[in-house]
This record gives C-alpha cells, structure tokens and sequence, in this order.
C-alpha cells in the first residue's frame, strides 16, 4: 500500500508526492512524463517495485496534478514555438527541463535523501537526464525510458501523430475521458493488450485530480526550449539504463538508442512491438532491469565506501 499524498515545497512552489514501502530502504523516485501526473505510475507498478526492497516515490511535475499550477506566466504562442522548431530560433518558455529537474532536486532534500535511484518516462527521463548532469552525486542510478537526449537531428513523431497529439482536448469529462483514451491507444499500438476499462477509470480519476491544458502547453515549451543534452550525458559515470520500445510513436526508438550512445557504459533494452505507453506484459522485465542497474550501483558504491 502507499502512504497519502504530501506536498513539499520546492523552489518556491509545491510539489505533491506519494511514496509506497520502507522509508528505510533504497531510495527511487519515479518521474512522470508529459501532461502525465504521478498516478500514471501504476499502483501496482510501484508496489513491485517496493516489494523488491526499494522506497519508491512518485509526484507530479510542476503544473500538472495536485503540484502548482504556473498560471500567472504567460507561455510562448504557437507561432513562436513553429519559429523555434523550423528555424531553430531561440523559445523563451516560462520554465524548462532543468527548471523541472531542480524541483526534483528539492523535492530529494526535502525528503532528506542523500542520494537515490532515478526512473523518468519520456519527459520524465529527460527530467532525469538533466538532474543526472546537474548533480550526478545524488543520483546512484538512472533509468530512462521512451526518452531522447534533445538532440533536434534525431527521428521526430510523424505530422499524423503530433496532430492528433495537439488536438483541443475537450473540456466537458466526457469529451475529456474519449478525447484521452484515443490518444492512449494511438500511443500504445496494437500489439499488446489495451484495458479500455482500467485505463479509462485511471483517466476519470486523472480528470477529478486535475484539468490543465495551459500546464500541458507550458510543459510542452519547457522541452522544446531545453538544449541537446548529448555532449553532457558523454560526461556521466552514473550506472544507468535505457528502455525503449521499437514502434513508439512519439519519440522513436532512435531517440533511445542515441541516448545509450551518449551515456558510457550504459545499458540499453529494446522491446519490439512496445509503443508510447509500459505495457503490464513487460512490467516483469522492466521492474528486473531496473533493479539490476539499481542493485549494481548499490554494489559498486559499497566497494568504493569500503575500499
């Protein structure tokens, strides 16, 4: 079971998060992605991860969830952020990765942890990445999954997926929930199993939690005005893991091998037919990848500790 939700504050905003299992074992905190709050971390996700010896904390980013919403700022306008993607010219967002990386930050010291295993999905591994670049000293591993480095070279979703993924979402719960369950299909594929009932339940709970178009959008320019990030990961020591499904449809599994390219040493593993979204069929060998690069990390640094 999880504890109920706190808030901490962070960089003078607030931070609500959620931890399951001991406070006394190994940290590792979980990083949503995009529009996504803390409660797209499965419960049962995280409960196994728990149940393999491991504190687990989730949250929602900045403007997302039950976290402060950035109302009072305005965010860049479609024209410009059309500038910045065609013309590369520079985006003045509200906030970016490193912004969000830096909350995460505040949120591990005020939870008092030294350091901590990292996991981020899609915007959550970028989020990752750069709180692994900007304090690498408390990170004892990271993960990212569905993720990319910000390299703008890279594959891109296609037109089709980004248009569908840029839609007005509704604002009445009905339009919301269908709105979003189309979104999550496209996005998982059709391999895998879909649990419209499940997902649509999790949707009608994130809908109650929060509605935020404007979050999403301020979000969305946070990334868009992040740097490539490769040069930087070529730096890392951290033991770290990549994952990545080889039909994802918004970040394309070039991303994810560009990014185990940059990070030394680190461990890639592709699984075919996944798209955008973690399929229950894999959480077995995702959880075991995770605790293996978690469980090496521990190992390494207690060698290290003992000379």
């Amino acid at each position: 079971m999880h504890d109920q939700e706190k808030y901490a504050l962070v960089n003078d905003i607030s931070i609500c998060y959620q931890t399951f299992g001991n406070p006394s074992a190994p940290p590792l905190l979980l990083i949503m992605g995009l529009a996504a709050q803390q409660i797209h971390w499965d419960d049962n996700f995280c409960q196994q991860l728990a149940q393999q010896g491991y504190w687990v904390i989730r949250f929602d980013n900045r403007d997302i969830g039950k976290s402060t919403k950035l109302d009072g700022i305005k965010p860049p306008s479609i024209l410009s952020v059309m500038a910045n993607q065609w013309f590369n010219s520079q985006l003045k967002a509200p906030y970016d990765l490193n912004d969000m990386a830096r909350d995460t930050l505040g949120l591990i010291d005020h939870l008092n942890i030294e350091k901590c295993h990292i996991v981020g999905v899609s915007m959550g591994g970028m989020i990752a990445q750069c709180l692994t670049i900007i304090a690498p000293h408390r990170v004892t591993s990271l993960t990212s999954i569905m993720s990319t480095t910000g390299d703008r070279s890279l594959p891109k979703a296609k037109a089709s997926v980004i248009a569908k993924i840029m839609k007005p979402v509704p604002k009445d719960v009905e339009g919301y929930v269908q709105h979003i369950l189309k979104m999550w299909k496209l996005l998982h594929g059709d391999y895998y199993d879909f649990d419209d009932e499940r997902t649509e339940k999790l949707m009608r709970r994130a809908r109650e939690r929060c509605f935020n178009p404007a979050g999403v959008w301020r979000q969305t320019c946070a990334i868009l005005a992040s740097p490539d990030r490769t040069a930087e990961l070529q730096k890392l020591t951290t033991p770290s893991l990549i994952l990545h499904g080889d039909k994802d449809p918004l970040v394309p599994v070039e991303c994810g091998l560009a990014t185990a390219k940059a990070i030394p040493n680190s461990r890639l593993v592709r699984f075919e037919h996944m798209g955008h979204t973690l399929p229950r069929e894999l959480w077995d060998e995702m959880i075991s990848a995770i605790v293996d690069v978690a469980g090496s990390a521990q190992v390494t640094e207690l060698k290290v500790k003992t000379g």
